[in-house]
C-alpha cells in the first residue's frame, strides 16, 4: 500500500472520527428544546458534552488539515467549490461554541433563550450540511479540466444531496437521543430512550434509502459490505434502545455513523472528486496528492502525536463518564 492510499485511509478514518463523535453533540443540541423541559434540565443537557465537545471539533480541524497537507488539490477544489456551504457550517460551528460559553453569563431568560437558539441552529446547519456536501463529493460536481468548479449553489442541491443531509440530520438525532440517555439519570434517561426508539424507524428508512442510492451511484464490493452492516448496526442499536441497554444502544448508532461515512470513501475511491462535466476534471487520490517526501514526513508525524491525542482524549472521555441529572444542577 503505497502513502497516498495510506492518506486517503487516515482522511477517510478521521472524518468517521468526526461523524461518530460530534454526532452525538450536534444530536444533543438539536434535542436541546425537546428534552429539555426547564432551565435545569438545558444545563443537564449542555453538561452531559460540555466537557467533550470541543475536543470532539478537533477531529475536524486534523481531516482538514490532512486533507491539506496531504491532498492540497483536492482541498482546493472542495473548499472553493463548496464555499457557500462550509461557510455556514463554520458560522454556525461558532454560533454554537460562543452559546456554549455565554449561555450561563447572565441570569436572564431571554437571554438563556436567544443561546438556546443559537446552539439548536449551530447544531442543525451542521448536520444537514455535512450530509450535503459528502453526497456531493460521492455523486460529482462540475469541474473542469483544470480541476475548477464550474457550477453554481443549485448544483449542489440536488435530491440526492437533500438526502443525504437529512440521513445525517436523522442519524445524528438519533445519536444524541441514545447518547442523553446514557448520560443522564431520572425522567430526562427515560424520555430520551423513548424518543431514541421513536427516532429509530425514520431514520432507518432514510439511512437505508440514502445508501442503497449510493450504491447505484458508485459502488464496491467494500461499499456494499459496509453499507450492510451500517444498516444493522442502526437496526441492533434500535433494538437494544428499547430494551434500555443504553450501552449498546449507543455503540450500535455510532458504528450506523461509522460505516456509513466508510461506505461513501469504500464507493469513492480511488477517486476524490469526480467531474460530471469533463472526464479529464475528475481528481483522484492519485492526482490531488502531494509529493512524496510531503507524505512521508507528514506519515512519521502522524505516527508520533496521533497515540498521544488518542490516549488524552480516551482520557477525557473515562473522567467524565458518570450520569448526571437534575440532582447534580444547582438552582441558580
Amino acid at each position: 500500500m503505497d502513502l497516498t492510499t495510506i492518506w486517503f485511509l487516515l482522511v477517510a478514518v478521521l472524518f468517521t472520527g468526526y461523524f461518530i463523535l460530534e454526532g452525538f453533540d450536534f444530536g444533543v443540541g438539536m434535542l436541546l428544546p425537546v428534552l429539555g423541559r426547564d432551565d435545569r434540565e438545558r444545563r443537564v443537557l449542555i453538561n452531559t458534552i460540555g466537557p467533550v465537545w470541543d475536543g470532539n471539533e478537533v477531529w475536524l480541524i486534523t481531516a482538514v488539515g490532512a486533507m491539506f497537507a496531504a491532498f492540497p488539490e483536492w482541498y482546493a477544489t472542495l473548499l472553493s467549490g463548496f464555499y457557500l456551504p462550509m461557510l455556514l457550517i463554520l458560522l454556525a460551528l461558532i454560533a454554537r461554541g460562543v452559546a456554549f460559553e455565554y449561555r450561563h453569563k447572565r441570569p436572564e431568560a431571554q437571554w438563556k433563550h436567544r443561546w438556546d437558539t443559537a446552539i439548536v441552529v449551530g447544531s442543525l446547519v451542521p448536520a444537514i450540511l455535512w450530509g450535503v456536501a459528502f453526497a456531493n463529493i460521492l455523486r460529482g460536481v462540475p469541474l473542469d479540466a483544470d480541476h475548477e468548479y464550474a457550477g453554481g449553489l443549485f448544483n449542489l442541491l440536488n435530491p440526492y444531496a437533500l438526502l443525504g443531509g437529512a440521513t445525517t440530520a436523522a442519524l445524528f438525532l438519533t445519536h444524541g437521543a441514545v447518547f442523553i440517555a446514557l448520560k443522564t439519570t431520572g425522567d430526562i434517561r427515560q424520555r430520551a430512550g423513548v424518543l431514541a426508539v421513536r427516532l429509530g424507524a425514520g431514520t432507518t428508512a432514510v439511512t437505508v434509502a440514502f445508501l442503497a442510492w449510493t450504491l447505484t451511484i458508485r459502488a464496491s464490493a467494500a461499499a456494499v459490505v459496509l453499507a450492510a452492516g451500517a444498516a444493522l448496526a442502526l437496526l441492533g442499536g434500535l433494538a437494544a434502545a428499547r430494551v434500555r441497554r443504553e450501552g449498546w444502544a449507543f455503540t450500535g448508532t455510532a458504528a450506523a455513523i461509522g460505516l456509513a461515512v466508510a461506505t461513501l470513501f469504500a464507493a469513492l475511491f480511488p477517486t476524490v472528486l469526480p467531474s460530471t462535466l469533463d472526464p479529464a476534471g475528475t481528481l483522484t487520490a492519485t492526482n490531488a496528492a502531494a509529493t512524496p517526501y510531503t507524505l512521508t514526513i507528514m506519515s512519521w508525524v502522524a505516527v508520533l502525536f496521533t497515540p498521544i491525542v488518542l490516549a488524552y482524549q480516551g482520557w477525557t472521555y473515562w473522567v467524565f463518564r458518570k450520569r448526571i441529572g437534575v440532582a447534580n444542577i444547582p438552582r441558580h
